[in-house]
């Protein structure tokens, strides 16, 4: 029989890092996500798996803690919410450059600076652009529901080790902060110290009698050094489109197509059942992998609808990669929520028949 269980969407993540079998938290309080924090200390996971969990003194120390143990070639993951992952942004650069892998979780509140405690979507620039120093990317999960939010925590961990790069779990405060069911996978063993020299030779577990020891850096000195290794890592951030994910609801018969990710893209799908009822065919495209973007599947039903709504809780971010999917073959509008306010099914509906309808 399956087991489910009533969870805030940061504990539910929480819970399924220990279930991953992580070998390690490390991470500082911060609002909306500090559930993260407080529920793996509750949960004691060190007795049930051997999971370190650690409160660091701040959130630079928190990601070269993460820099430091994915080294060794330990599943390890922090978590954060917009201005801590700001502060995380050197040592995410160094750790993609440093070809490491690593969950992270940005729960995000509004801003820019301090802001609000409140949902937004306002740090999507953030996590698809690189956020950080250097030409590099972040596989991004936009999760929309807490079922997804302990997903993505496994999800993350294959993809970080796939890949050798960065997870980014990109979340709101809806989502982190809502209760909903949730079922668990079963618990994963950890990796041994024997296990990872043999599946990860990269890792720098010290000298062994069938090898030198290794040495991680992303500090390459000479220039030509330097590009082949940038070369490198944008083949490997190409390869990342084999696990491109998006959810395409409605969209055949559509002749207006909402976009949009995460708690936006649960509002949408009411708004579209609205529209559908008053005699709108609406469809709706989630893009549940932020990069890699679903270019090619914006474009391909640009050229089918009369017109396309982009729906976000900021001032318009995503929206631009839309535009450049699109790439002119139908008209492209946006509608925007900040601060932490939060639009409402019907509001997108009078944004849809206003922005490209015509009233």
């Amino acid at each position: 029989m399956k087991e489910y269980k009533l969870m805030k969407g940061n504990e539910a993540i929480a819970e399924a890092a220990i279930r991953a079998g992580a070998d390690g938290y490390f991470g500082y309080p911060i609002t909306p996500q500090s559930e993260v924090l407080e529920y793996l200390m509750a949960q004691k996971p060190h007795e049930r798996t051997g999971m370190v969990v650690l409160q660091a003194e701040s959130e630079i120390a928190a990601i070269n803690m993460v820099y430091g143990a994915a080294c060794t070639g330990k599943k390890v993951m922090t978590s954060s919410s917009s201005p801590g992952i700001s502060l995380k942004q050197e040592g995410i650069s160094y750790m993609a450059g440093s070809e490491l892998p690593c969950v992270i979780l940005n729960v995000i509140r509004g801003g820019p600076g301090l802001g609000t405690i409140q949902p937004s979507q306002g740090d999507y620039f953030q996590a698809v652009k690189g956020g950080g120093h250097g030409d590099y990317k972040l596989f991004v999960l936009a999760p929309s529901s807490v079922q997804e939010m302990a997903d993505f925590a496994k999800l993350g961990f294959e993809l970080a080790f796939k890949y050798r790069n960065p997870v980014l779990i990109l979340a709101d405060g809806i989502i982190g902060q809502m209760m909903e069911k949730v079922q668990f996978f079963d618990q994963q063993p950890r990796i041994t110290d024997e296990e990872i020299i043999k599946k990860y030779p990269w890792t720098t577990t010290g000298k062994t009698p069938n090898r030198e020891r290794n040495i991680i850096t992303s500090l390459y000195l000479e220039a030509i050094v330097e590009e082949q290794h940038n070369r490198k890592l944008q083949e490997k951030f190409k390869r990342m489109e084999e696990d491109l994910m998006f959810e395409k609801i409605e969209c055949d018969d559509a002749d207006y197509i909402l976009i949009a990710y995460g708690s936006v893209a649960r509002i949408c799908q009411k708004s579209m059942e609205l529209a559908r009822a008053n005699g709108i065919k609406a469809g709706l495209l989630r893009p549940i992998t932020l990069y890699p973007f679903p270019s090619k599947q914006i474009s391909g039903l640009a050229g089918k609808v009369k017109g396309i709504l982009t729906v976000e809780m900021n001032a318009g971010q995503m929206v631009e990669d839309v535009k450049l999917a699109v790439m002119g073959k139908t008209p492209v509008a946006f509608h925007g929520r900040m601060g932490g306010m939060i639009p409402s099914p019907e509001e997108i509906v009078s944004a849809l028949k206003n922005k490209l309808i015509g009233g």
